[in-house]
């Protein structure tokens, strides 16, 4: 019997630190990751990845977009994918997530980061 292919994260943060060990702990935990250090790197990913199914990324983000206008901008173009957003400052009500979207404050514990995952994916 073939196992389903892992669920595709992409993890959207400008600190490389943070975003490194973020998709570590993803891929350690069974998740095929793909990194992006800007929205605009983000969505020029998303033009040639088909199989992202979480946007995972960072309220504050310097460059011509914040993550919340990110996410926005890829429930438009890829409504499959599901959103989770993060921020150790911002903290977005349930009504300014796209696509009933959740929202996890940083510094967040890995099993948490899980759990959330988790509950996006089984949305589907």
């Amino acid at each position: 019997m073939i196992a389903p292919p892992a669920p595709t994260v992409l993890i959207v943060e400008d600190e490389a630190f943070v975003r490194m060990i973020g998709a570590d702990a993803l891929e350690e935990a069974g998740y095929c990751v793909i990194e992006a250090g800007s929205a605009d790197e983000a969505l020029t990913l998303l033009e040639h990845e088909r199989d992202v199914q979480v946007l995972f990324t960072d309220i504050r983000m310097p460059g011509s977009m914040d993550g919340l206008q990110l996410a926005g901008v890829v429930h438009r173009r890829w409504p499959l994918i599901r959103i989770l957003l993060t921020s150790g400052d911002t903290h977005p009500s349930s009504d300014a997530i796209p696509d009933d979207g959740r929202f996890l404050a940083k510094p967040y514990r890995f099993e948490s980061l899980s759990r959330e995952l988790d509950t996006l994916l089984s949305q589907h």
